[in-house]
Order: structure tokens, then sequence, then C-alpha cells
């Protein structure tokens, strides 16, 4: 018998004709980088045109993690500080991201003309399926701050097979509003430095006739009558996070009440003023990574450094509401505490 010889091929990507293993290398950078950079899209919907950016690539079998802005923002103003933080690296490299701004919200929208009719929030939940059809995106993790959490309730509402979980910051389920939109922008904790930098994104904003259309919007809301038990509720796993020090404690308290126990998990987070994605991206990240892990995503992802350095403190309390039997509650000081990956339907409230 001939003797067989060991063969090792090294170049799984072939090189197109006459490509340089240098200029592979180059494009293959390039192409990192526009990625990086992210892909800005437009597509017509019945109720109007609607922008989005496309981060990374979609990995299979895997939901595109899909985000919506509070009013007075956009999608970078909103979620910039959270995406770009260290400890978020390792989720945004499992999942592809799409950023939606509403309508008039994206940089360098021209104001909308005199008597423009700017769509309702309901129709700006009903804009989603023709994002994720343009993308050909079969299913979503959804991230909404504010207006952005109901509209993207409302659309999980309308197309549950489409939403594999919910992670909803300052969310008001209710019909009408009843703080200041200005006003809660500024409630960042006293950082007065953050605080004078989105008090000045907001008031100078070259749109601001436009803000002022969404503000309207949200503040005609529906009340999305979620009901425990009863056929309106939503069917995904669900992380409601408010911070100790926002006007919409309350309003997210109740929510809590109204949604399966099984299926949500409310974080009550400390220090964080009224917008937690932007002074606490850090604990809110290492929340997402735990609730990530309970949908069974990046299971053998490892802790976050926040984590490694402090020790577990976990006690049994009574629920928020009363409703509920049991639930868990988690807190966290700057000496001791972690988030735990437990089951949904406990209650977490850090501060650090």
């Amino acid at each position: 018998m001939a003797e067989l010889q060991e063969v090792q091929i090294t170049e799984e990507k072939p090189l197109l004709p006459g490509q340089t293993p240098e200029a592979a290398k180059e494009a293959e950078l390039a192409a990192r980088i526009l990625l990086d950079q992210g892909q800005t899209h437009s597509v017509e919907t019945p109720y109007g045109s609607v922008t989005f950016t496309v981060y990374g690539t979609p990995k299979p079998k895997r939901p595109a993690i899909l985000t919506y802005h509070d009013v007075g923002l956009n999608y970078k103003s909103c979620f910039q500080p959270l995406f770009q933080f260290e400890d978020m690296q390792e989720i945004i490299q499992n999942f592809v991201r799409v950023h939606v701004d509403a309508p008039g919200m994206e940089e360098g929208a021209p104001v909308f003309p005199l008597g423009y009719q700017y769509p309702s929030l309901d129709q700006l939940a009903d804009m989603i399926p023709c994002v994720l059809q343009y993308l050909n995106f079969s299913t979503i993790i959804g991230v909404g701050v504010g207006a952005g959490a109901y509209i993207l309730a409302r659309y999980a509402l309308n197309h549950p097979d489409t939403v594999e979980g919910l992670v909803l910051i300052n969310i008001d389920p209710n019909a009408k509003g009843w703080m200041d939109w200005a006003a809660h922008k500024e409630e960042l904790s006293g950082n007065s430095e953050l605080i004078q930098k989105y008090r000045n994104i907001i008031t100078h904003a070259p749109n601001l006739d436009n803000i002022e259309l969404y503000w309207n919007s949200y503040n005609n809301r529906r009340d999305l009558n979620f009901e425990r038990g009863g056929d309106i509720t939503l069917r995904c796993p669900v992380m409601l996070v408010v911070g100790d020090q926002a006007p919409h404690e309350d309003a997210v308290v109740e929510c809590n009440s109204k949604l399966d126990p099984t299926q949500t998990s409310f974080l009550k987070m400390a220090d964080s003023g009224g917008q937690p994605q932007l002074t606490q991206p850090g604990k809110l990240t290492e929340a997402f990574k735990y609730f990530l892990q309970g949908m069974g995503y990046m299971a053998s992802s490892c802790m976050t450094r926040l984590s490694r350095s402090r020790t577990a403190s976990l006690t049994s309390a009574a629920s928020v509401d009363g409703n509920r039997s049991r639930s868990r509650t988690l807190s966290q000081s700057s000496e001791s505490g972690t988030l735990s990956s437990g089951p949904p339907g406990h209650t977490m409230e850090v501060s650090c």
C-alpha cells in the first residue's frame, strides 16, 4: 500500500482571480470597517419613509437586536454609550443590530412641512415589518426606551411570532403621558456634564419641530391594555428597566404587575436617573447579557468584569404588586452583589 501523505489546506476562503493575499486582507479590513461604521438604509412604508442603520452581519439561527429610541433623541444619542461600552462588545459580536430612527429624527433630517401628519405610535410600530422584510430578518430582540419601548411593545402585541425578547426601559403603557418630555431627559442622576450635553442636544436640535411631532404622537398614545392572564399580553421574555430617580418608576411597576411573572424580570437601577442606558451602561450591559443567556443565547459567555469583582447577595422578597406569590430581589452595593441569571419573573434592584 502506498504511503499516505498528510495534506494541510490553509486557505479557507479562496482568493478572487488575480487577487494577492495582501489585497484580500485589505478588502477584508475595508469590509470590517464598513460594518463597524454601520450601513444606513431607508425604506418606504404605508406611513412614510423610515431610516435605520445596520451593524454587523446576520448570524445563523439568531435574531437581530432592534432598537428604538425615546423622544428628543435619535439612535446615536440614545444608545451609543450602551453599545460602545467595552463589555457590550461580546454581545454585539454575536448579533446583528438594527437601530431604527423615528421619522424626522435621523441626523440631517429636514423639518417636516407645516400641516404634516406625523404617524401615531401604532403606525410607527406598523413600519417595523417593512424594515424586517427589507433586511429579510425573521425575528428580533427589541430594546426600546420611553416612546421606543411603547412602540416595540405594540409591535410585539401585533406580531408575537417575530419577537423573541424585549428590553423595555422607562415604558409607560398607559394612554396619557404625564411628565414633561424635556424635563425627564435631564434626570441623569446629578451628572452635570451629561445633563448639559443632552440639554444642548434637545434645545439646539435643528429638527425641534419634528421632535415636537414625535412627542405629540407619544402623548396621544393608546393604552396597551396589558392584562395578566388575559389575551392582551407580551408572550416573550421581557426585561423591564427603570432608574430609581425616574418619573417613570410607577408606570413601569404597574406594567410589571400586568405581565406574566414567569416571563418578566423587573430591573430597578439605583443612581441611574431617568436614562439608565446613558448613565449606567455597564450595569445594563451585564443585565442584558444574563437576559440573553436566559433565552438560551451566549450560554458559554464569560462573566463581565463587574460581576467577577463582586460577590453575590440574593434574598427573597415579596412582589411589588402583591399579586405575585414570591419574587426574587437582587440588591447590589458598591462592595458586594452581582446580577444573577435566575429564572424569569424576579425583581432586581441594583445600586453601585
